[in-house]
């Protein structure tokens, strides 16, 4: 509910605050007090057009500012989470509009779109009035609401899930079925090359790992004849090895009697024996490292000769090849598998179509028996209002050729004002005074279900009296005990059924050289004479105060 309005420098209104309760709350006053500009600088906060004419003369901007209390889980606090707001139960709309003509909005103290607030200010607050193009006169907000009045939301939420099973097997099928029709194009030039890439059979990294080996193939045929020939003079015939072994017995022999003269070149030249067998170890590694078949050179070259010729005719990397190969493969296999997918695919989407048709047919059936208890529960709202020869007609047109995520149906509010006439869309067939009351109507029956938990109506009482206004003035009450509900009004008969009373005036500023608008709220006996005032006019009457005292008890009995 809206818990308070705060206007500064809009048009009139210097400083104003207004703090509301449940309830029905009614705004009255003389005409040109400012009702009218209370309602459009309240319609600025919830996202409404900006207008530089709306800033007060001499400032720089205007600015209004919406709080409002909701529970948990509203509506309102989705489409906060959607823009990454933050809920903390209280929502602060605000809106500043420039003297230029730009305006900024913002929701809890974070600046957001005109959009993200309009949005939620209309999850927020409904505005009704006669000339009002929101609400309830905005038909694509129609079938909503009838499925609201019917309790039909799980049933809908059924179809829409339905509705994206189908939307999806029918994508999988098409895509399916393009993919084979691309795939059958080019079926030759397909098979051609899967077979030739099959039969090449590249694999993953094999282009580097063969011109490697061929590189040490083709450098170790260069340093093998060195290799043998230090591998001759270290472990071949001519080695020192046998000769120096020699020499190391005959002085160990002789050095039993001189072993201080001899052990130290024993030792030396035990060492030079084994760093020559050592050398003679690598030396023969390296020989059988460089050792190959000239054959498998051959065959290397013949390979690598291969790959990269496919690679150029396929206008790939030789490591993409075994990629490539497997697409092919895959594309033929498309080819001559494909078929039973499709078959498959395209009984799924059939079974999909089924079910989502008959969800949908069940779901408009009972739209059309809803649609029969909403225009007898609104049609016996009428009588009191005045109403009594007209008729309120939810319009449910079915047209099975056009499927939607909400079913078949189309949901338009017709009425038809007297009889013989020609029913038609409420918006166009309605007089002004006419379609406020048929509004009434229609919010008192949906104001449990489908209502914004705010209501604001704008003089729907115009140019009715007596009976029909006490009639508009006992619904308004009602639907106040379910939600917040504010009337701009000039009847007296609603005025009365208040549970706050806001008099809007005008006040003589500057020993008369400007004028503001104020808001007060009424304690009893001023709410009284107020209430006169709306019966007498300029001169209040004793008669005016006790039809007013009468009026007031009454709406309390």
């Amino acid at each position: 509910m809206l818990a308070r309005l705060s206007i500064r420098d809009i048009v009139l209104i210097e400083r104003l605050d207004i703090e509301f309760d449940t309830g029905l709350a009614v705004l009255t006053g003389e005409t040109g007090a400012g009702k009218s500009i209370l309602l459009d600088a309240f319609a600025l906060a919830l996202g409404g057009r900006g207008d530089a004419g709306l800033v007060r003369h001499g400032a720089e901007h205007g600015q209004v500012t919406a709080v409002f209390d909701i529970p948990k889980n509203h509506p309102a606090t989705k489409i906060l989470a959607e823009n990454g707001l933050e809920d903390t139960g209280e929502m602060i709309l605000r809106r500043v509009q420039l003297a230029d003509g730009r305006t900024r909005a913002f929701i809890n103290d974070q600046a957001i779109s005109v959009q993200t607030l309009k949005a939620v200010g209309a999850a927020l607050v409904e505005i009704h009035g006669q000339h009002d193009e929101r609400a309830l006169v905005d038909a694509a907000t129609h079938r909503s609401l009838l499925d609201a009045f019917a309790g039909l939301e799980k049933d809908v939420a059924a179809v829409e899930a339905l509705w994206d099973a189908r939307r999806t097997a029918n994508t999988e099928l098409e895509e399916h079925r393009a993919s084979m029709e691309r795939a059958a194009r080019e079926a030759d030039y397909l098979r051609h090359a899967s077979d030739e890439l099959k039969q090449l059979a590249p694999k993953d990294g094999e282009e580097t790992s063969l011109a490697h080996r061929r590189t040490t193939m083709m450098q170790g045929e260069k340093i093998a004849s060195d290799l043998r020939e230090a591998q001759e003079v270290v472990g071949g015939h001519n080695s020192p090895v046998a000769a120096l072994s020699a020499a190391v017995r005959r002085l160990e022999r002789r050095g039993v009697n001189s072993p201080a003269l001899v052990e130290p070149a024993v030792k030396a030249i035990d060492v030079a024996i084994n760093a020559l067998e050592e050398a003679d170890q690598h030396l023969l590694a390296a020989l059988a490292a460089t050792d190959f078949d000239p054959a498998e050179l051959e065959r290397i070259e013949e390979r690598l000769f291969a790959l990269r010729a496919a690679s150029r005719k396929y206008s790939t990397p030789v490591d993409g090849l075994a990629a490539l190969a497997a697409k092919y493969a895959a594309d033929v296999v498309l080819i001559d598998a494909g078929a039973s997918r499709l078959k498959k695919l395209e009984q799924a989407a059939i079974e999909a179509d089924a079910r989502y048709a008959a969800a949908a047919k069940k779901l408009s059936a009972s739209r059309q028996k809803s649609a029969e208890k909403l225009n007898k529960a609104v049609n016996a709202e009428l009588a009191p209002l005045k109403l009594e020869r007209a008729k309120f007609i939810t319009q449910v047109t079915t047209d099975e050729a056009a499927p939607g995520p909400q079913g078949f149906d189309r949901v338009e509010f017709w009425v038809q004002t007297n009889p013989g006439t020609k029913p038609g869309p409420m918006m166009k067939v309605a007089s002004g005074g006419e379609l406020s009351r048929f509004l009434l109507a229609l919010k008192v029956v949906l104001s449990d279900r489908g209502s914004a938990p705010t209501l604001v109506f704008d003089e729907i009482d115009t140019g009715v009296g007596g009976a029909v206004a006490d009639a508009i003035g006992a619904r308004l009450a009602r639907l106040a005990g379910k939600v917040q509900v504010m009337a701009v009004t000039h009847a007296p008969q609603v005025a009365a059924r208040a549970d706050q009373h806001l008099l809007i005036s005008k006040d003589a500023l500057d020993k008369g050289k400007r004028v503001a608008t104020r808001v007060n709220a009424l304690a009893a006996d001023h709410r009284r004479e107020e209430i006169a005032r709306m019966l007498a006019g300029a001169e209040i009457t004793a008669e005016a105060r006790a039809a007013a005292e009468r009026l007031l008890k009454a709406a309390t009995a």
